[in-house]
């Protein structure tokens, strides 16, 4: 571990079988014969138990993940979806696999080519994350906003909806509104405008709080929480509660939205949407849904 470019951190038990698992070896496998398979982080634990009789926890996953894996990947010995770029960040199909120059290195541990090996694969780490980088960004989600600065997001259903909001939603039923928040699944900090969260007299510190997009109509004096959903997460009664409460320092009215891809995504969270919130699908994008019976878009304050 320490050869192939691992911190002190990473050389522990957990990280070396997670390594012998990606690389399919067990203790009577000679390391000439490790092999490159996908492997989820549940997987994984699977192989460490079976291989090794070293039962980890479910809950060890996102120790995995974060503590082991990351470093794996920031140290080119291990890819994400190598065989499907296009996955979500929070896919549950999201899956690693050793790449083919650490795999090459793997093979020559304990022979004369060991040292060799090492020098191939420590030169080619930086060509090798760069190009599989590259690779990873075009399938990335271009995001292009008024004032013409770009954003790439993750790619994922959910941030192509949030692309939407901005993209679509936006220019209908806020337009010229800036863009104060949107949390990309794999990067929560990509698009956060404080300044302007603070010239509203709202801290966005905990931005994990945050609905997923957040514009502001500046000549209205609207604010918009748009949460874009995809699987769960509408602008229910909780939910309006958690954001009021959330945003009640705020100085101009507040909008609740609730954004769909399309009407049978919606189908299905029509008892749990808030009254006195708005709904916009995306593949609709001219019309609103109005749970406010009385009155149309603006705030109720």
């Amino acid at each position: 571990m320490q050869t192939l470019g691992l911190p002190p951190a990473q050389q522990n038990e957990i990280s070396a079988l997670t390594l012998l698992a990606l690389a399919q070896l067990s203790e009577d496998t000679p390391w000439s014969e490790a092999e490159c398979h996908n492997l989820r982080i549940h997987d994984i634990l699977i192989e460490i138990k079976e291989r090794y009789g070293r039962e980890y926890a479910e809950n060890t996953r996102e120790t995995v993940r974060r503590q082991v894996i990351h470093q794996f990947e920031q140290a080119g010995l291990v890819l994400r979806n190598p065989d499907d770029l296009s996955l979500p960040t929070n896919s549950p199909r999201t899956h690693y696999a050793l790449s083919e120059m650490a795999l090459k290195a793997i093979r020559a541990y304990g022979s004369k080519q060991w040292a060799e090996a090492v020098q191939i694969f420590t030169d080619s780490v930086g060509t090798l994350l760069e190009v599989y980088q590259r690779k990873r960004d075009q399938h990335k989600i271009p995001l292009r906003l008024a004032s013409g600065e770009e954003f790439k997001l993750s790619p994922g259903k959910h941030n192509e909806l949030q692309a939407a909001v901005v993209t679509e939603f936006g220019p209908r039923f806020a337009p010229g509104a800036v863009l104060l928040y949107l949390g990309d699944t794999e990067n929560k900090k990509l698009v956060l405008n404080e300044e302007g969260f603070e010239s509203l007299g709202v801290l966005a510190t905990s931005h994990d709080k945050l609905p997923d997009v957040v514009l502001y109509d500046k000549e209205r004096r609207w604010l918009f929480l748009v949460e874009a959903v995809t699987s769960h997460g509408p602008v229910s009664p909780k939910r309006r509660l958690e954001l009021e409460k959330m945003f009640e320092g705020c100085s101009t009215g507040l909008i609740f939205v609730t954004a769909f891809p399309d009407f049978a995504a919606f189908k299905n969270f029509l008892n749990e949407i808030a009254w006195d919130t708005e709904v916009w699908l995306a593949e609709m994008p001219d019309h609103l849904i109005h749970y406010n019976g009385d009155r149309f878009l603006g705030p109720r304050s």
